[in-house]
């Protein structure tokens, strides 16, 4: 009996082994069903919050809906300096340009006659949106989901439930819709503030709506097109303008964000209604467009999947790119249909370690590298280049690092007494701590070397950024050896005396000066991060008490101008210096205004010259300008020092499209993978280790002989030997 036992657990062994070499290794997270598919697998951190265009304004939301929804321009995605392109327009246009009686200017007239700017966008005909039961229709033509009652609505519990869908062709109507919709009173979209200086009509339209909003019953639905725009008009069915106020030539940059997407009046009414809003199916959670990909599965708890959108118009693959993306193998499909992944599946990980492990195993397609994974990923050498560790070249994992477009930037409050203000003292203040906060170190250390130390509020790639040593802060660093270098703790602690703060004490009180860092860290990095901060300070004899609060807490100090220290970031809506210097402009202070200038730095010549500068084309011009600003802000001092965060990526063999754009949203349509290797790969990487199983099932045999002996002699009824 015991030899048929044991028979038995080694047959179940080689089974269980046999088992792991024949299909997907036994750790596969994925459906057996889905292997060797056309699927490209990823993960989101944090569920989204809104996927209406209008509202949408969060980078892990564009994630989605860049993917989903067509603007009519989009950048390039191999170009650099990024450059706009058309997605669903004909051409670019060119603005023209009109003065207060409405008559044309010339392109030699000077700017300042600039009362409007006219954009003309024309669509390209055959674009259809994705199937959808918004656009479901009977016989007779009537909308069959638009009035839904009671019976109808106990059925349905989510979108998939309607049995029917239909589809139309893209009009210039549904992109003026969306405009509209910024407006609405229940959107409340974020940028409606800042496009109503801009877009004509667009306060007037905002305050008709929400007197309407006020007349009709509740749950009524308000059809925009019945209310005109005075700056938007729709020309024909493929062709609207766009009148803005002045001239803003960053206006097209907004062009290819998905709020002016468009939106079709079917969906909103359709979405619009009561019952279905009880049931969260609302433009926030199901999403409707003409791009590439829509989503079939929204379960921000698990999993979100997008799936190619069968009605998609089409697009291939750019023919031309920058230097060394031929050599890249970047233009091999040239000229090929997009996009080329069948869907896309994003699971929720809200820990760094298993997205870490599953991208090791090949189960996630391509991943950052958080701080704990940088040594098993990435060796710097002597020259400060990446590189990446034996492990991961064995594995075929490429990496691809570039400079992201943000600014992330330590601040004072330019409202603070001491601190702030534009006093000779309270400068000198603020350039010696510049001195003392050594960036370098805090991104070796917090960062693993992913950023550059800040010389100015805009990062490269972004014109008005200087290389080399004519764009250094003279203030704070010096030009050593073909590189900056931060000046001596010793020239910080002079600028400190004749600040009034010899030795970091007040010379004419003698007690030590007292600084505030307000901040929201939380966790052991926090905590090393403030420790470090500290030291920083201590350098200058500078004591400093770190006031950490929750987000809200810290936001409402900020608005009311009364934190001192801070620690502030921006990133990049699109690519150009006036995105980063509006920063500093008086007029768009935090405190009292809610604006972005979150120093509250105001100072006359650098706003005269913003004013100038904003609106200018990319000449040397312009350059000039921005170079005279950026000398008054290094002066003033309203920053003390920053960075500029370097993006690492790593991408699998089988990822064959990975070039970094820092500005475009929508470029998984070009993502392309090769299944079978990747699942020949996997399996290689996942074999299952079977002799930790093989020994313990030795020891159970081992160990069940006696009772298997003891049963069988009592069976026979021999009894027990006894030991003389």
């Amino acid at each position: 009996m015991n030899l048929l036992f044991t028979n038995k657990l080694v047959a179940a062994l080689l089974l269980l082994s046999l088992a792991g070499c024949a299909g997907p290794p036994l750790n596969n997270p994925y459906p057996r069903r889905e292997e060797g598919k056309n699927i490209l697998y990823s993960f989101f951190e944090q569920r989204p919050k809104h996927l209406d265009p209008a509202q949408s304004y969060s980078s892990n939301e564009v994630t989605f809906t860049g993917q989903i929804y067509e603007p009519p321009f989009q950048y390039h995605f191999l170009k650099r300096p990024y450059t706009l392109i058309p997605l669903t327009a004909v051409e670019m246009p060119t603005p023209i340009y009109l003065n207060a009686k409405g008559e044309r200017l010339k392109e030699t007239d000077p700017a300042e006659q600039v009362a409007f700017s006219l954009y003309e966008i024309k669509i390209q005909p055959g674009i259809r949106y994705q199937p959808h039961p918004a656009f479901a229709q009977d016989a007779q033509g009537r909308y069959r989901y638009h009035a839904l009652g009671p019976k109808e609505l106990d059925q349905i519990s989510a979108l998939g439930d309607f049995k029917q869908t239909g589809s139309r062709e893209l009009t210039a109507e549904d992109y003026v819709y969306q405009i509209k919709r910024l407006a609405h009173p229940k959107t409340q979209s974020p940028i409606y503030g800042f496009m109503s200086d801009y877009i004509v009509g667009l306060k007037e339209l905002a305050a008709a709506l929400q007197q309407a909003q006020q007349k009709i019953e509740p749950g009524a639905f308000l059809d925009l097109r019945e209310y005109p725009l005075s700056g938007v008009e729709i020309v024909d069915r493929y062709t609207y303008r766009i009148k803005i106020a002045g001239k803003y030539p960053q206006f097209i940059y907004w062009l290819a964000m998905p709020f002016f997407a468009p939106i079709p009046h079917e969906a909103d009414r359709f979405y619009s209604q009561p019952g279905l809003i009880e049931k969260n199916i609302t433009l926030d959670w199901y999403p409707v467009g003409t791009g590439p990909y829509m989503l079939a599965i929204n379960n921000p708890n698990r999993q979100m999947v997008l799936e190619r959108n069968p009605n998609f118009h089409g697009e291939r693959y750019p023919s031309e790119g920058e230097p060394g993306d031929q050599q890249a193998g970047l233009l091999a499909d040239a000229g090929r249909p997009l996009p080329f992944i069948d869907k896309v599946i994003f699971s929720l990980e809200k820990e760094g370690v298993p997205i870490w492990n599953k991208f090791l195993q090949g189960y996630y397609d391509s991943a950052g590298i958080a701080s704990d994974n940088f040594d098993q990923a990435v060796r710097i050498g002597g020259q400060g280049n990446a590189d990446l560790t034996e492990e991961m070249k064995e594995k075929g994992i490429r990496l691809v690092t570039s400079v992201e477009t943000s600014t992330f930037y330590l601040g004072f409050n330019m409202l603070d007494p001491v601190v702030g203000g534009a006093s000779e003292s309270a400068r000198k203040l603020r350039q010696a701590i510049g001195i003392a906060v050594d960036e370098e170190e805090s991104i070796a250390i917090f960062r693993n070397g992913r950023g550059i130390a800040m010389q100015s509020p805009i990062p490269p790639g972004i014109f008005g950024y200087t290389e080399g040593e004519a764009g250094i802060n003279r203030y704070v660093y010096d030009w050593v050896n073909g590189r900056p270098q931060r000046k001596p703790i010793e020239a910080a602690r002079r600028l400190l005396a004749e600040a009034g703060y010899p030795n970091g004490r007040d010379a004419k009180t003698g007690q030590p000066l007292v600084l505030n860092f307000d901040t929201t860290g939380t966790g052991p990095e926090a905590k090393s991060s403030f420790d470090w901060m500290r030291k920083q300070f201590e350098k200058l004899n500078i004591q400093l008490v770190i006031r950490n609060t929750d987000y809200n807490r810290f936001q409402d100090k900020m608005l009311k101008g009364t934190g001192q220290i801070f620690q502030w970031g921006w990133n990049a809506d699109y690519p150009d210096p006036e995105n980063f210097l509006f920063l500093l402009y008086g007029p768009n202070v935090k405190a009292g205004k809610n604006g972005e200038n979150a120093t509250n730095y105001k100072n006359p010549a650098f706003d005269r010259l913003f004013e100038k500068m904003k609106n200018m084309e990319n000449t040397p011009e312009r350059k000039a300008i921005i170079d005279q600003m950026l000398e008054i802000v290094r002066h003033d001092a309203p920053w003390a020092s920053g960075f500029h965060p370097k993006q690492f990526s790593l991408f699998h063999a089988w990822y064959q499209k990975a070039k970094p754009n820092l500005m475009a949203n929508n470029t998984l349509k070009y993502a392309k993978i090769d299944p079978a290797l990747r699942a020949r790969l996997r399996q290689a990487w996942n074999k299952p280790v079977w002799w930790p199983v093989a020994i313990l099932l030795a020891v159970l045999v081992v160990g069940t002989l006696p009772a298997v002996a003891t049963y069988r002699r009592k069976e026979r009824g021999t009894p027990p030997r006894r030991s003389p």
